[in-house]
């Protein structure tokens, strides 16, 4: 028994001691990553340059969100930066992450849990925090300067949680919404993803406009084929 109490222990033990050098490894593969695909931008220590801010500070959140969307890298930093497939797997991302992290102390990667959210109360909250810039129907909005509000048909509750306690781009930080509201916005736009559009074409769910437009359209073409059948048959 002492002898098993003994080696217990020692495993223990080298399983604390080994956490922070794993951290450690990991970190490094970041620093690694980091200098052949971002320093050029943001400085070989994160600290910014010219044409890039720095990282220090930003939070494994921001970085997380940057890369898992593909918005980071970036091929030219004269424009918005846009979702696009990723060039890392997911372990160069944790990596990446983990090295920007270590720059200063800012926002953690956030938890999130769509399934416990209230689809009814998210929309609520999302139509009166983000429909503004995203659309009620989350297919986004142009923006001031040249900007845009993103479609969120391929956000993951995960980005969601990040964007709203990191407000990338033009959008700002929402401090002020709790844990269970983001849970409640991402069990929202998770729902909007499902959405079979019961009522017919979707019409791209851009709103009222494109709405109206068909029914002029579609409404017009048939008073004008009924008042040509009506010529030809009074002539």
């Amino acid at each position: 028994m002492k002898l098993l109490a003994f080696i217990s222990l020692g495993v223990a033990a080298l399983l604390i001691a080994g956490g922070p050098a794993a951290a450690d490894v990991q970190t490094d593969q970041g620093r690694e990553l980091f200098e052949v695909h971002c320093a050029t931008c943001h400085g070989e220590d994160g600290n910014g340059t010219d044409v890039a801010p720095t990282l220090v500070g930003v939070g494994a959140a921001m970085a997380d969100f940057q890369l898992r969307t593909g918005r980071m890298p970036m091929a030219d930093v004269r424009i918005q930066a846009v979702r696009k497939p990723s060039p890392f797997d997911d372990d160069q991302t944790r990596a990446l992450v983990a090295f920007v992290a270590s720059l200063g102390e800012g926002p953690a990667i956030p938890s999130v849990d769509a399934a416990a959210g209230d689809v009814s109360r998210g929309g609520s909250i999302f139509r009166t925090n983000c429909a503004g810039c995203h659309g009620a129907a989350g297919r986004g909005e142009a923006l001031s300067y040249g900007r845009n509000a993103p479609d969120l048909y391929l956000a993951t509750p995960l980005v969601i949680a990040e964007a709203v306690r990191t407000g990338p781009s033009q959008m700002p930080v929402f401090d002020q919404l709790t844990d269970q509201d983001v849970n409640d916005v991402a069990a929202f736009v998770m729902s909007l993803q499902e959405d079979p559009d019961p009522g017919g074409f979707g019409l791209g769910r851009l709103g009222p406009v494109p709405e109206g437009l068909v029914a002029w359209l579609v409404g017009l073409g048939l008073l004008v084929g009924i008042a040509r059948l009506i010529e030809r048959k009074a002539s």
